[in-house]
């Protein structure tokens, strides 16, 4: 099954995204700072695979100063993977046994070399997770 996660900033246009992402896409889209008046949840947890994952916008949880925050909230919530935005640069780390991860973005990075990006999550057979950071080129 194919699933697309937004995490967050989607600024109103959820339902086109959804769209775009075609029939049967399971789509999960959490709420950002720049999402005024949105009625989309503030995080979601879900299981993929044999992972438990925490999916959020990650800026009440401090992620533009460490990961400190949102490693506790995901070990609170009994999470082993932690997913988020806010930022716009991509991140994939473990802390504390905790797999960290921000696909960057498309619309607005903010990494150093400004370069478009997404995460691709491959979950095998064994419900184990394979991580490929993309890159758009233009």
């Amino acid at each position: 099954m194919d699933i697309l996660i937004h995490l967050g900033d989607a600024e109103g246009d959820e339902g086109m995204i959804a769209q775009y992402a075609g029939d049967g896409v399971k789509c999960y889209f959490v709420q950002g700072n720049n999402d005024y008046f949105s009625r989309l949840p503030k995080d979601i947890e879900v299981k993929l695979g044999k992972h438990r994952c925490l999916l959020t916008h990650g800026h009440l949880l401090g992620v533009s100063i460490d990961l400190e925050g949102i490693v506790d909230e995901a070990k609170a919530r009994g999470c082993d993977v932690a997913m988020f935005g806010h930022t716009h640069r991509p991140c994939l780390k473990t802390e504390r046994g905790v797999v960290c991860l921000n696909p960057g973005s498309i619309s607005l990075p903010r990494q150093i070399d400004h370069r478009p990006s997404y995460m691709i999550i491959d979950v095998d057979k064994d419900g184990e997770f394979h991580y490929y950071q993309k890159y758009v080129t233009v």
